[in-house]
């Protein structure tokens, strides 16, 4: 932290590596830092492949050493889906800044992630402004035109054009070209820069944006440095309104506030990953969805219901105790024939009558009292229910309990030796947890456990 506090160039790289390799030692030295940060103004340069956007960069980082100011330069590049390798060749590109010391330039690859950044730009943001960085400009991929997660991050956001990138209603297109704090056509000295300047200006006229701000059209040849002293002075035009109106306070509110919420994705994934699905359950699951026994949103219901607390997402915060019988499952032939002889016992019709296309079983339920009777017909012949009374003929099926929490009377049964046909709840009918034990355990009866409060 020290060394990095300092500007000690190898300490920044070996920081900037621990975070893209996910070091655990990474987390407590990005906590140290980010009192430290906050003073960087952070500039996003984007455009698509070709547009020009290392050499921009190398010239703008020159522009401001001449003002004396510290720069950090993140050229992000494309990652290959195969190998996980990446050519760093934006870095390549900028051999005239390699030498200076007040100069810090990281090439970083993609590793698989959209929008046009690495999954790591954001804590390698925090590095260079702890080191005392006081421009952090952001390369990012050759982007496409819904690729904008450069403008959660930046202060400022640039987008580059050349001419010849197509008609005029790419310029219209949602996307990339909303997110412009500034618009700078590139390669002017090509034919056809008049007409990006007039298309962009055209689509600014049909536009407003909330804060009230109306970029700027630059025309610059990066190659030769015409126009970058303009495009600084833009920049900083940019600035003094953002400070003023506070829209650059009210950007940082909404960046960080995206970036808890996506640690936090990336957190509960990990989790989830490491966790319940380590012991081999997601393949599984995959082997599930090749028969087509089940579907996605099946697998993931069944994932999350096995990673949420019981009683977490449930309306009653103080779950009971014990088990209590919560349905008693008949199998029968046929439903039409059936309904109207138990809504004769019962005196009333079904409560409810539903299909499980997973578990292939229509379903009639009767609701008595605290309990309830399900009639079950299998909608197809190899269905479980099907089967059954192919084999015993139609009679009870299963008798249902309900648990408290279902996860934890699962790990109880199984650590006392009772077989169970599910490890992981799932989803029944009603979109209740459930899971089964195995006959072989409960006398030749099947136990349904449903996860239920009160």
């Amino acid at each position: 932290m020290e060394e990095i506090l300092a500007g000690d160039r190898r300490a920044i790289a070996r920081a900037i590596s621990s975070v893209e390799n996910r070091d655990p030692s990474a987390i407590p030295l990005l906590r140290a830092l980010f009192p430290k940060t906050g003073r960087a103004r952070v500039v996003g340069i984007t455009g698509s492949p070709g547009a020009g956007k290392s050499t921009l960069v190398e010239k703008l980082a020159e522009e401001y050493r001449r003002r004396g100011e510290r720069v950090g330069i993140l050229a992000v590049d494309p990652t290959s889906p195969y190998s996980g390798g990446a050519i760093l060749g934006d870095r390549v590109r900028m051999q005239s800044l390699a030498h200076d010391p007040a100069v810090y330039i990281r090439s970083m690859a993609t590793r698989g992630q959209l929008g046009g950044l690495a999954p790591t730009t954001q804590d390698a943001v925090t590095i260079l402004d702890a080191a005392g960085c006081e421009i952090v400009l952001i390369e990012t991929v050759g982007v496409g035109q819904d690729e904008v997660e450069v403008a959660r991050l930046a202060d400022v956001t640039v987008l580059l054009l050349v001419p010849g990138q197509g008609d005029d209603i790419q310029t219209f297109k949602a996307g990339v070209m909303e997110i412009a704090d500034l618009f700078v056509i590139n390669k002017v000295d090509r034919p056809g820069a008049d007409r990006v300047e007039q298309e962009v200006t055209a689509m600014l006229s049909l536009t407003s944006r909330p804060d009230g701000w109306r970029p700027s059209i630059l025309k610059t040849i990066a190659t030769t440095g015409r126009g970058i002293t303009e495009l600084t002075q833009a920049l900083d035009q940019f600035y003094v309104f953002g400070e003023k109106g506070d829209v650059t306070g009210r950007r940082r509110k909404e960046h960080w506030r995206s970036r808890v919420l996506d640690l936090l994705r990336q957190t509960l994934f990990e989790q989830a990953v490491a966790g319940p699905l380590s012991d081999g359950s997601l393949d599984r699951q995959v082997d599930g969805l090749l028969a087509h026994q089940t579907d996605p949103h099946q697998v993931v219901d069944q994932i999350i219901a096995a990673l949420i607390p019981a009683g977490a997402n449930s309306p009653c915060p103080s779950p009971r105790s014990g088990a209590t019988v919560h349905h008693l499952g008949i199998a029968v032939e046929s439903l039409v024939q059936a309904i109207p002889v138990f809504q004769q016992l019962v005196g009333k019709a079904p409560d409810v009558e539903e299909t499980v296309a997973d578990q292939k079983v229509r379903v009639a339920s009767f609701r008595l009292g605290d309990s309830r009777l399900e009639l079950l017909e299998g909608t197809e012949g190899d269905s479980p229910i099907a089967r059954f009374v192919s084999k015993r003929g139609p009679g009870i099926h299963h008798l249902a309990l309900a648990v408290p929490d279902l996860p934890e009377a699962l790990r109880k049964l199984e650590s006392e030796g009772v077989r169970l046909i599910d490890r992981i709840p799932r989803v029944g009918a009603a979109s209740e947890r459930i899971a089964f034990l195995h006959p072989s355990s409960t006398g030749g009866i099947l136990i349904e456990l449903v996860e239920e409060c009160k």
